[in-house]
C-alpha cells in the first residue's frame, strides 16, 4: 500500500529495476519523518487532526522543558554528579514510555482508546482506571498550578519597589484571568501550537543565560565563595530523582498531542526529537548551574544568579514560557471533561457548545488559581508533583500497562531488563521522593515562609 501511494504521487506506474525499488523505499522512510505539505489522501480512520510533525514536536518541548529545566541544578545539589547518570536514564525511559503509551491506545484492533485513563482501565480494570485518573488529575492540575506559582512569584519580584508591585496571590489571579482568553478562543491543542513554539524558544533563551552567566559569576567570586560539589549524595537520591522525573512529565497529554497529528506514524519520531531537545537543554542548564554553585544551587536556578540583566531576562522569558504552557495542560483536561459530559456541537449546537466549553475552562482556571494561591512553595511543590505524579505517570503506569496489554514473553530480554530498571526507579522516586517532599512542604508551612 505504501509503495502504491508513492508510485501514484510521483506518477510512476511500474517499478523499473532494483535501483528504482530502493529509491522508492527510501522515499517511504523519509515520509515518516517529514510532513507532506500537499496533504495525504490516506483515510483518517481514528479522527486524527491536521497537525504536522512540528506541531507535536513543539507541544512536547513546551510541555516538558519548562520549570523542570530550572530545577535540575538543585537536583544535582541534592544528589551530586550522579544526577548526570539519572538524567540520561530518565531521558531513555521517558522516550520509551512515550512510545509504548501511544501503542497502548491501539491495543484493540480497529479501535483507538481516547486517553491515559482508558489505558489504565483496559490493562487493569477499574483499579487501573482509578489509579491512572488520580495521578492524571493531580498532575494536570498540579503542574499548571505550579507554573502559576512561578509566574506570579516572578512578577512580584520583577515589580517589587515599583508602583506596579502586587503580592503573589494577586498576580496568580491576574494571570488566571489572562489565561481564560486563549482557552476559550482555541478549541483544541492543534490551535495552540503557536503558544508551544513561543514557549520552547523562551526556554532556550533562559538556558542560554544560565550557561553564560553562571560560570561568569563563579569565576568572578573565586576568592570569597567556596563551591562544594559531590560525586554522589545517597540520602538526596530520591529527591533528586523526583525533580528529574518532574522534568520529563507531561506524558498524560501525549494522547491528545498524538491525536492532533495528521500522520500518527510520526509520533515516535516527534517524541524522540522533542525529549532529546529537552535533555540537551537540561544538560546545558544542570551542569553549568551545579558547577557554578554546587550545594548552594537553588530552584529555580536563576535565583542563584547575581542581580542584573541576565536574571531579569531569565525571569521574563520563563514567565512567558510557563504562561504559554498552562493552556496545553488546561486544554487537555478540558477536552477530556467536555467529551465526558458531551459538550459538542452535534448535540448542543455551536452557541451552547461554545458556552459549555467556556464554563468548563473558566472553572478549570479558577481551580488552578486556588491551588497556586494556597501552595506557593515552588521547590517543595515541584518535588512533590515529580515524586507522586510524574514517577507514576512516566516510569510506572505506561510500562506496566504495555506489559499487561502486549505480554511479557514476546519481549527480548534486554527490553525486559530495561522495563524492570524503569519500574525500580519509578518506585524509589515515588515513595521516598514523596516522603521528602511532604516533609519539606510541612517545614515551609511551619516556618511561614
Amino acid at each position: 500500500m505504501v509503495l502504491a501511494s508513492i508510485q501514484e504521487k510521483f506518477g510512476s506506474n511500474k517499478m523499473q529495476d532494483d535501483k528504482s525499488l530502493s529509491f522508492q523505499h527510501q522515499s517511504a522512510v523519509i515520509e515518516d519523518f517529514i510532513e507532506d505539505e500537499s496533504g495525504s489522501d490516506e483515510k483518517n480512520e481514528f479522527g486524527h487532526g491536521e497537525g504536522r510533525f512540528l506541531t507535536a514536536y513543539f507541544n512536547v518541548v513546551c510541555v516538558v522543558a519548562g520549570t523542570g529545566t530550572l530545577g535540575l541544578p538543585h537536583a544535582f545539589a541534592l544528589g551530586g554528579w550522579l544526577g548526570i547518570l539519572i538524567l540520561i536514564l530518565a531521558w531513555l525511559m521517558a522516550v520509551y514510555s512515550g512510545i509504548v503509551l501511544i501503542k497502548c491506545l491501539y491495543c484493540r484492533p480497529g479501535e483507538r482508546l481516547h486517553d491515559f485513563k482508558q489505558i489504565g482501565k483496559e490493562a487493569f480494570g477499574w483499579f487501573g482506571y482509578a489509579i491512572a485518573s488520580l495521578l492524571h488529575f493531580l498532575n494536570i492540575f498540579g503542574c499548571p498550578a505550579l507554573y502559576l506559582v512561578l509566574a506570579s512569584e516572578n512578577m512580584h519580584s520583577l515589580l517589587a519597589g515599583t508602583s506596579g508591585a502586587l503580592t503573589q496571590p494577586y498576580w496568580a489571579i491576574i494571570w488566571g484571568a489572562f489565561l481564560i482568553i486563549p482557552l476559550i478562543m482555541f478549541k483544541t491543542l492543534k490551535e495552540i501550537t503557536i503558544l508551544a513554539a513561543i514557549g520552547a524558544v523562551c526556554t532556550m533563551v533562559a538556558v542560554f543565560v544560565v550557561v553564560i552567566q553562571g560560570p561568569m559569576d563563579h569565576n568572578a567570586h573565586l576568592a570569597e565563595r567556596e563551591v562544594i560539589r559531590d560525586g554522589v549524595i545517597w540520602p538526596g537520591f530520591p529527591s533528586a530523582l523526583a525533580t528529574i522525573a518532574f522534568s520529563f512529565g507531561g506524558n498524560n497529554t501525549y494522547p491528545h498531542v498524538e491525536h492532533a497529528l495528521k500522520k500518527p506514524q510520526q509520533w515516535k519520531y516527534a517524541i524522540a526529537a522533542g525529549l532529546t531537545t529537552c535533555t540537551a537543554l537540561y544538560f546545558l542548564t544542570a551542569v553549568p548551574g551545579y558547577w557554578s554553585y554546587g550545594r548552594d544551587a537553588v530552584s529555580p536556578i536563576y535565583n542563584s544568579l547575581p542581580d542584573g540583566a541576565g536574571k531579569i531576562v531569565s525571569k521574563i522569558v520563563m514567565t512567558i514560557h510557563v504562561i504559554f504552557a498552562i493552556p496545553i495542560y488546561a486544554c487537555s483536561f478540558s477536552l477530556e471533561f467536555e467529551r465526558f459530559v458531551r459538550v459538542d456541537e452535534a448535540r448542543l449546537g455551536k452557541l451552547f457548545a461554545f458556552l459549555g466549553r467556556a464554563v468548563v475552562r473558566i472553572t478549570t482556571v479558577v481551580i488552578l488559581c486556588i491551588l497556586a494561591i494556597f501552595i506557593p512553595y515552588f521547590d517543595a511543590f515541584m518535588s512533590l508533583i515529580g515524586a507522586l505524579c510524574n514517577c507514576g505517570l512516566v516510569f510506572l503506569i505506561p510500562v506496566l500497562c504495555h506489559l499487561k496489554l502486549t505480554g511479557i514473553r514476546n519481549k527480548p530480554w534486554y527490553e525486559l531488563v530495561f522495563c524492570a530498571l524503569t519500574l525500580l526507579l519509578g518506585i524509589v522516586g515515588c515513595v521516598f521522593g514523596s516522603i521528602d517532599a511532604i516533609k519539606s512542604l510541612i517545614q515551609h508551612f511551619e516556618d511561614g515562609e
